[in-house]
């Protein structure tokens, strides 16, 4: 195998990239970004891959969400803290339905490339450049939008700069304390059956704590009841945003992507012989893969062999996303997978991403998903991890804090016809905070099914 650094991905082929017609303004830009201080730090991903490793041995669980793809115009702090509150809702009922301590990252500070499916798009004989995030470009269908500008990558990193700096202060301000738990329902969800079963819940919360404190087991004295992890991921899609932000950590001397504690390469870039595989070989961050039903079992095992050639656990995790209709399927499900790679003996975490697989087109021609499926291919992971003996290590999920109306149905029921009033996503559809705390219980209840 080649020699790695920062820039050997250079050499291979790529897919899912922008051509910039400015090259000197991006040689610029990239120039200004290695000069830049880190987003997040080697200590805190090598803390991150030590709690993942605790989930592929069973003993946690992973909660990942956030955006499809963030927005600079979405950009605010209550939206942030929304979906901050959202995903301890969320984790809160994990952990005491389920019995297990979950770890919170979310798509957050950074998620601003998409890979779709085509290069252009095409509306009323015009056509222009597919939009791709907000990092490359603009999602209004004009020609000045539409063009690859460097000068968005630093605007997206002042951003996520600010993003990280605003959870930091939730996660260890007050925010996260467990004796706030029943401030973290938002207002949007209070009147829906899922909310008020929450809301019993935090009761039972509030009693325990109660207990402990006669213990003489508080938040001051406990930092873990006042304060919580939460670390950062998004897709390594755009590498020369990513190769800026590669740096050698002075302790170790090993490379980091600083860009977020966790990477992850998509489904549509994970070519063995291509630029996302050979530059995620080499940063030392846990980093992920998603695996659809295309996904062969032989490229599986190369891939897990050449992204985690000392099988170490907490380094790799598989993001399965088949859909609810082929997740079961003998021939392209997710059972095959698990056989291959327990058959060579490789550490590896599986989460499950119920999104990306469901997508459809509702009558009214809104991009949606029904959260039915989501609740069927997220019951089916289970299942099947149940009948191979290996664990279902966590999930993966595009949400939000928001009260939109992008995914339909669940409790607080989202029909077609809501979907155009607070349908707010510039790509994919989301859950609302509603509809994933939802989707958390059901996961409690499979929790504790599965570690009797």
């Amino acid at each position: 195998m080649s020699i790695w650094s920062p820039t050997s991905w250079r050499e291979k082929p790529i897919l899912q990239q922008p051509t910039y017609p400015n090259q000197d303004e991006l040689k610029k830009v990239l120039a200004e970004l290695k000069n830049y201080p880190p987003l997040v730090f080697a200590g805190e991903a090598r803390s991150l891959k030590e709690q993942l490793a605790n989930v592929s041995e069973g003993k946690a669980f992973l909660l990942q969400g956030g955006d499809c793809a963030e927005s600079f115009s979405e950009f605010h702090a209550i939206n942030i803290r929304d979906t901050f509150k959202a995903i301890l809702q969320m984790s809160v009922v994990m952990t005491y339905a389920g019995g297990l301590p979950v770890v919170k990252v979310g798509r957050l500070g950074g998620q601003f490339a998409k890979p779709r499916s085509a290069d252009t798009e095409t509306i009323d004989g015009v056509t222009l450049d597919v939009y791709r995030g907000d990092i490359i470009n603009g999602v209004d269908f004009t020609s000045e939008s539409r063009t690859p500008d460097p000068q968005r990558m630093i605007k997206a990193y002042n951003q996520s700069a600010a993003t990280l700096n605003l959870l930091r202060a939730f996660a260890s301000g007050g925010l996260a304390d467990l004796h706030q738990v029943h401030k973290w329902t938002l207002d949007f969800a209070q009147k829906s059956e899922i909310s008020q079963k929450f809301e019993d819940l935090a009761e039972d919360i509030g009693k325990s704590l109660k207990f402990m404190e006669a213990c003489g087991i508080n938040s001051k004295t406990y930092r873990t009841l006042r304060e919580t992890d939460f670390y950062t991921s998004h897709e390594a899609l755009l590498l020369p945003y990513e190769e800026a932000f590669t740096r050698k950590d002075s302790l170790t001397g090993d490379w980091y992507d600083t860009s977020a504690h966790m990477l992850w390469i998509g489904d549509r870039t994970r070519q063995l012989d291509g630029a996302h595989v050979e530059y995620m070989r080499g940063i030392n961050n846990p980093i992920g893969i998603k695996a659809g039903p295309s996904m062969d079992t032989e490229d599986l095992i190369r891939l897990v062999s050449r992204l985690n050639p000392e099988n170490e656990a907490g380094r790799l995790n598989i993001i399965v996303r088949m859909g609810a209709d082929k997740v079961g399927d003998e021939k392209t499900g997710m059972a095959r997978l698990i056989r291959a790679v327990e058959k060579e003996g490789m550490k590896v975490l599986w989460s499950c991403d119920p999104m990306h697989g469901n997508t459809i087109k509702s009558s009214n021609n809104f991009k949606t998903r029904p959260v039915d499926a989501i609740l069927t291919e997220m019951k089916q992971f289970f299942q099947i991890h149940k009948a191979e003996g290996t664990f279902a290590g966590g999930v993966h999920l595009e949400m939000t804090g928001k009260n939109v109306t992008e995914c339909i149905g669940g409790s607080f029921t989202v029909s077609e016809g809501d979907l155009s009033s607070r349908y707010h996503t510039h790509c994919d559809p989301r859950l609302n905070a509603d509809q994933a705390l939802e989707l958390a219980f059901l996961i409690a209840d499979t929790l504790k099914d599965a570690i009797k």
